[in-house]
């Protein structure tokens, strides 16, 4: 019997395609880049235009996800990844055309919407930095974000006057970033692992998000009581499907920064047990939690490796199975982008992040002599190790968080 076949729409599909064959799918998928990976592990693939950080284009996804839905006959439904944070009306139009498996176009403006968030944390007693919509006396203490906008290189430090058209203000607060990575449906949670993020700063972008390694430990407190608030916004908002929510931690003091309500960047250090994820996704999109919590097997962390400087044309690579993402021979990459995400796994989140720094800087050696070998020349700095963000769809600009 052929496996069913389910449609992905994400700036980067990658990571959803590679659980969806391994929960047994046919996955049919559109995004912003084509991977040569994402292509392999489609059973049906569209380019979609559009720009990260801002999504998808809603013309171009629409009528991408038409075209698959016709070629898979019968998928059992849409997976949306990151790019639709910002777009709940493109949601709820895609919703119109097919069965969405995870979070309400609802539940996710209940949650990004920057005040009626932090309305929400108040009126739950959520721990939640303060947030503001106008200029502030003391821009130092603050920070600008993007509504809507994922990966961490909209983050900027708040500066004197006016706020940028799509921006906001939300407080500083001291502490390391945590994750709470769980499944929802619509009603509770079973939270699945605790993960632990670090940045790359670029050039005016000093909080991009670089990589992330699990499981990581929390104090117990501050876990129980991130569980709970979880729990709350899940039957506060009908949020279902696989989740997570960005901490910042200091001792036994905390902060929820954000929902994500959608699969995101851990999945690929997420999805490592004995009941692939995907499927427990399409699960707890239908209303159904695990009967025991998941348990997962060491330790996982994934990186992107980025290009200091523009690469003209990527060079013919064997590339080794723990690098994803792959850009095809002679894409163009330009400077800032990410290459490709790297992934290693461990017997604890720090050995795995360690090795995981070691395979990026192996693959950079190879990318520069392939360079070499072909003859391409990079201008500027070799590439080094900053994040995990995506840039532009065309030239080529990469990420998924």
């Amino acid at each position: 019997m052929r496996p069913e076949a389910v449609l992905i729409a994400a700036q980067s599909g990658r990571a959803l395609a590679a659980a969806a064959r391994r929960a047994g799918y046919r996955p049919f998928v559109a995004d912003l880049f084509g991977d040569a990976d994402t292509r392999a592990l489609a059973a049906g693939y569209r380019r979609v235009p559009g720009r990260f950080g801002t999504g998808l284009g809603a013309r171009g996804v629409a009528a991408a996800l038409a075209g698959l839905a016709a070629e898979a006959e019968n998928a059992i439904g849409l997976v949306l990844g990151s790019g639709f944070e910002g777009a709940p009306e493109l949601m709820r139009a895609l919703a119109g055309r097919h069965a969405l498996l995870g979070a309400s176009p609802e539940a996710v403006a209940a949650l990004k919407d920057p005040a009626g968030f932090a309305a929400l944390c108040r009126r739950l007693d959520i721990p939640h930095p303060e947030i503001a919509l106008a200029p502030v006396p003391d821009p130092e203490a603050w920070l600008a974000k993007g509504r809507g906008a994922s990966g961490g290189g909209h983050i900027r430090p708040a500066a004197p006057g006016p706020l940028p058209a799509g921006t906001y203000l939300q407080r500083r607060m001291p502490g390391l970033p945590r994750s709470l990575a769980a499944l929802a449906d619509g009603r509770d949670v079973a939270v699945l692992a605790v993960t632990e993020q670090w940045a790359a700063p670029g050039p005016d972008r000093p909080f991009r998000y670089a990589g992330a390694a699990g499981p990581a430990a929390l104090p117990p407190r501050v876990r129980d009581a991130a569980e709970r608030v979880l729990a709350a916004l899940v039957a506060a908002t009908g949020l279902s499907g696989l989740v997570s929510a960005d901490l910042l931690v200091e001792g036994e003091r905390w902060w929820l920064l954000e929902v994500n309500p959608r699969p995101g960047a851990t999945l690929d250090v997420l999805d490592r047990g004995p009941v692939p994820l995907f499927a427990a996704h399409i699960a707890a999109s239908r209303g159904r939690l695990p009967e025991h919590r998941p348990c997962l097997p060491g330790a996982a962390a994934s990186e992107i490796l980025y290009a200091a400087s523009a690469i003209p044309a990527v060079p013919p690579l064997d590339w080794p199975d723990w690098a994803m993402d792959r850009p095809s021979p002679g894409s163009r990459v330009e400077a800032g982008a990410p290459v490709c995400t790297v992934i290693a796994e461990g017997g604890d989140a720090g050995e795995a992040r360690r090795t995981v720094g070691l395979r990026a800087a192996e693959l950079r050696v190879r990318l520069e002599e392939g360079a070499a070998d072909t003859g391409l020349a990079f201008a500027g700095p070799r590439f080094i190790l900053e994040g995990r963000a995506r840039g532009s769809s065309s030239p080529r600009g990469r990420g998924e968080a």
